[in-house]
């Protein structure tokens, strides 16, 4: 029960940062005792990997920073981070992988419904955070960008960590940031509709 917590606060966190936990699994599973990633998930802790990752990170840092870049960077990561909660959801709750030689087989096999079930939960969190930046983009005339980044990228951090070493304590956590989510967007449309 603790790995499934795990996952879903794993692929939670990739909704607000696609690279963090990723980026935490590889490096905790390389570094530490307290990851042991399952045999078809260690390529992540595997130096190029961690170091793709790594400059990944970076770069979405840097860019979720920018307003106008941010909307833009939301819009590519539709895809990359429900991608990245499937991953995390997958390798933080025990599942291995197999090889794929037929796609079809896999599809209707049991070892697909982790990834899937990580990307929904990963794609949460996005599309709150999605939706909202642009609001507070326009409320706050783009000040308030780099300020919800660095809270995204401090929660993501936050959840990575808490999953692996406090999974119960993660999801209460992780109900926490939904909320705040939930509320920042609240607040960011009441403020427009005064605006307009």
């Amino acid at each position: 029960m603790l790995e499934i917590i795990t996952g879903v606060v794993l692929a939670a966190s990739a909704g607000l940062n696609a690279y963090v936990p990723l980026l935490g699994l590889g490096l905790l599973s390389r570094f530490t005792e307290w990851v042991s990633l399952p045999t078809g998930w260690s390529w992540i802790e595997n130096e190029w990997s961690l170091g793709i990752l790594g400059v990944l990170l970076v770069i979405e840092m840097l860019v979720d920073k920018v307003p106008a870049l941010d909307s833009i960077n939301d819009v590519l990561h539709t895809i990359i981070r429900p991608a990245s909660g499937g991953m995390v959801f997958a390798a933080g709750s025990g599942s291995d992988t197999v090889a794929v030689s037929d796609p079809a087989a896999f599809i209707a096999s049991a070892d697909v419904w982790p990834v899937v079930v990580g990307a929904c939960v990963a794609l949460i969190p996005h599309a709150l955070k999605a939706i909202a930046r642009p609001v507070v983009n326009v409320v706050t005339a783009g000040a308030g960008a780099a300020v919800a980044s660095t809270f995204e990228d401090i929660g993501a951090v936050v959840l990575t960590v808490l999953a692996v070493v406090a999974p119960v304590v993660a999801l209460v956590a992780l109900g926490f940031v939904i909320v705040a989510l939930v509320r920042r967007l609240q607040r960011a449309l009441r403020e427009r509709r005064a605006r307009v």
